[in-house]
């Protein structure tokens, strides 16, 4: 049987290495806390040993990384995350496809909120991953198109420019490097818009954000402290306090808004020339 091997970057920027569903390697993660993960999943302190354990409950729950991955969900895991965000968008008609990578899977462009949930929101930055034919035939099956079924390919330039030869106008896209950010917004024609979604955004250097941050419409605080040293960092409208999301343009703040609009808890809105605002400050 040929080893299939999926790398992944998680709680606290570790690196974990899965290999035939086993966890096989973590490396030391660069910070010790996240409030995302210890509001949903009660862990108060990030070290090798919960972060395993974080990833063998994904892969025993959902089947993370094998055959058995679940690819469909419609509920959301956190109230602003970029899958819940992409989920609502194209609910709403705003967007009407976006690219997104998946363990088994890489780039996926697809139409269905249901299949944007289902496959990303409870991953974290997929860094490796290891083509898994069942999966493919799932997410096939969801209306989802595979950039790359020989090598499950992670490449969102191309994964755009495939949703463009498909058809599809209104794009959106998840980054986990900036400097993509520059090449897909070429991209955009009188008729094709395209949404740009900063991701795991821990350890990304000042140089980065400064010459690319104009390129992102919307973006994931995470833990990344040169994100807001940044020149670049223009903030229209936050989402969150403790893993905020904020909005760097006027279609992303719109973004923010048509995912507001879904959710059925109280809600405060009001203006702040202060933003960003946390209530625990990034590690």
């Amino acid at each position: 049987m040929t080893d299939d091997i999926h790398v992944m970057e998680v709680l606290g920027n570790a690196k974990v290495t899965v290999k035939n569903g086993k966890v096989v390697d973590v490396s030391d993660p660069i910070i010790s806390f996240c409030p995302l993960f210890a509001k949903h999943r009660g862990i108060n302190e990030i070290n090798k040993e919960s972060i395993q354990k974080n990833v063998e409950f994904r892969i025993e729950s959902f089947g993370l990384f094998t055959k058995n991955r679940v690819v469909l969900d419609d509920s959301p895991f956190v109230g602003f995350g970029t899958s819940e965000i992409f989920m609502s968008a194209l609910k709403k008609g705003f967007l009407d496809a976006v690219v997104v990578v998946s363990d088994c899977a890489g780039t996926v462009v697809t139409n269905n909120p249901e299949l944007v949930q289902g496959l990303c929101g409870r991953i974290s930055g997929i860094i490796q991953t290891t083509p898994i034919k069942e999966v493919i035939e799932k997410i096939e099956e969801a209306n989802g198109i595979v950039l790359s079924k020989d090598d499950a390919l992670i490449n969102q330039i191309k994964g755009v420019e495939l949703a463009i030869k498909r058809g599809y106008k209104k794009i959106g896209v998840s980054v986990s490097n900036l400097k993509d950010a520059l090449e897909i917004k070429k991209l955009e024609k009188n008729d094709v818009k395209i949404i740009t979604f900063g991701v795991h955004t821990t350890g990304i250097g000042l140089s980065d954000y400064d010459e690319y941050l104009q390129y992102i419409d919307l973006i994931s605080a995470c833990a990344s402290k040169n994100l807001l040293k940044s020149k670049s960092f223009n903030i229209k409208a936050q989402a969150g306090s403790g893993v905020p999301i904020f909005a760097l343009s006027n279609s992303g703040k719109e973004l923010l808004f048509e995912r507001l609009k879904e959710i059925d808890k109280p809600i405060l809105i009001t203006t702040n020339e202060k933003l960003p605002y946390f209530t625990e400050n990034p590690q």
